[in-house]
């Protein structure tokens, strides 16, 4: 009876063990811009969730130096869930988006799915989903 026992929590710290290291590995988000109209700056990229998105700080942010107009960034250790991301061409390297008096962008920027919108970004038809493979993403600006 004892033998059963340990046998059974020894089987159960294994699979206890497996899912905590699972879920804790995340999947890759790759994303790409290319055609940007010209090598100035960087290209800045955050990673959003519904609750986050444009209101507080983004799950995750990272930045890349642009060459050959065109960059390449990867989001690693990525929850399961629903995103969205938001990239910028900072072509002054300031680090944020610059607007006009009228508040209209300086800068090009661009959303996950590449939705068409006239206003600021929206969540929905910019959001994809983190499973259990790894998301390649091509962002337009």
């Amino acid at each position: 009876m004892k033998n059963l026992l340990l046998i059974a929590v020894f089987f159960t710290g294994i699979f206890t063990t497996t899912a905590q290291i699972a879920s804790e590995e995340g999947a890759t988000i790759t994303v790409t811009v290319d055609k940007l109209k010209n090598n100035n700056g960087q290209v800045l990229f955050a990673l959003y969730t519904e609750s986050t998105f444009m209101k507080t700080d983004p799950v995750k942010a990272t930045s890349s130096k642009i060459e050959g107009n065109k960059v390449k960034v990867t989001f690693t250790n990525v929850p399961k869930g629903e995103y969205a991301i938001i990239s910028i061409h900072d072509e002054n390297n300031n680090g944020q988006m610059d607007f006009d008096e009228g508040r209209m962008p300086l800068e090009d920027y661009g959303t996950s799915n590449n939705p068409m919108s006239y206003g600021p970004p929206e969540f929905g038809p910019s959001k994809f989903t983190v499973s259990d493979t790894d998301v390649n993403l091509k962002i337009v600006l």
